[in-house]
């Protein structure tokens, strides 16, 4: 008797794996369908439609994945484009929200944005929060950081810098086994008519912060002391991060364990000895300038925004090209 051929587990139903093994990179493409087949993507470009989608939601508590798109700047000194896409997830909807192509902003988004009951989770949210506050004028409450949840939720396997960003991809394939696909999409016009390939790597980018959210939100129960929500949480007020107290934020929790520090460099030789060393050599004398003490900007991708954000006309923001305020086609 031949024996019953099983469909593959889901990422959530997936054996464990030996820790002390290597495990192979994973070779399936994360896909939100894979999860709920029966969920609705809806693309929307218009603003009263919105209202009508997101008023479905409710305002009670509740998880979002969110996430952002703007059309890139291909040269420097460019001015950066305004926020496109707002992109919102839990296990049966996905909102793809075109806001370039919309008259104005839709006030249940900014409802929603605003309500602290609902978690809108997202990997390097500060940026998001931060952009969609200077470019709309919104405010964001209950804006959770996935790196800083999963750094909370499981230190033994992320050590470092407390503050130190974990990509989308690297999380889905620690946690859901998947590959997240990246590459020239990334880049692509977010301003005009979304393609099928946009429409797919919009709505697995939103639709894995939720799928992180609610896997951490269960592993936080396990912990030998109660998380605090500021630890990985805040909202974004006119411009400032604060606390649900309504104080300054500072992304810290005094229970996590940053592990060994990283092995300091070899002393570098004086400038005596690499000249010698330059002499002896067949070829020319050594002329290698050292570089280490030249001072480097700042690359912190989290600076505190100073400055409020009053909300700007939509006809400023708006692009001038979009002329058809068209309602926006579900995709199943």
């Amino acid at each position: 008797m031949s024996e019953a051929v099983l469909p593959p587990p889901l990422p959530s139903q997936a054996p464990l794996i030996d820790k002390s093994l290597p495990r192979p990179a994973p070779t399936l493409a994360y896909s939100w369908r894979e999860y709920n087949p029966q969920a609705k993507l809806l693309y929307i470009r218009d603003h009263q439609h919105a209202n009508v989608e997101l008023a479905r939601l409710g305002s009670g508590p509740q998880a979002l994945g969110f996430d952002l798109e703007w059309k890139p700047i291909f040269y420097r000194g460019a001015r950066e484009n305004p926020v496109a896409l707002v992109q919102l997830a839990n296990n049966s909807t996905i909102f793809l929200l075109q806001l370039t192509a919309m008259k104005e902003f839709p006030s249940k988004l900014a409802e929603i944005l605003a309500n602290p009951l609902i978690v809108k989770a997202g990997v390097a949210v500060q940026n998001d929060a931060d952009k969609i506050c200077k470019d709309w004028g919104v405010s964001m409450y209950n804006c959770v950081d996935l790196s800083l949840l999963a750094r909370t939720v499981d230190n033994a396997r992320w050590q470092g810098k407390y503050n130190s960003s974990l990509g989308l991809a690297r999380l889905i394939e620690s946690y859901e086994y998947r590959l997240m696909e990246k590459g020239k999409i990334t880049r692509s016009n977010w301003e005009a008519h979304l393609n099928l390939t946009q429409l797919e790597y919009a709505s697995n980018d939103a639709h894995a912060g939720y799928i992180l959210y609610k896997k951490m939100e269960s592993m936080a129960l396990s912990l030998p002391y109660s998380s605090d929500s500021a630890w990985y949480s805040f909202n974004m007020v006119s411009g400032r991060f604060l606390t649900s107290d309504g104080l300054h934020w500072n992304a810290k929790n005094p229970y996590y364990d940053p592990g060994p520090p990283p092995l300091r460099k070899p002393p570098r030789q004086s400038a005596d000895v690499s000249h010698a060393e330059g002499q002896s050599s067949n070829g020319p004398p050594s002329n290698r300038k050292t570089m280490k003490n030249a001072r480097r900007p700042s690359t912190s991708r989290f600076q505190l925004s100073t400055t409020s954000c009053p909300r700007p006309s939509f006809e400023t923001i708006k692009n001038g090209t979009f002329g058809l305020w068209d309602y926006g086609v579900p995709v199943y």
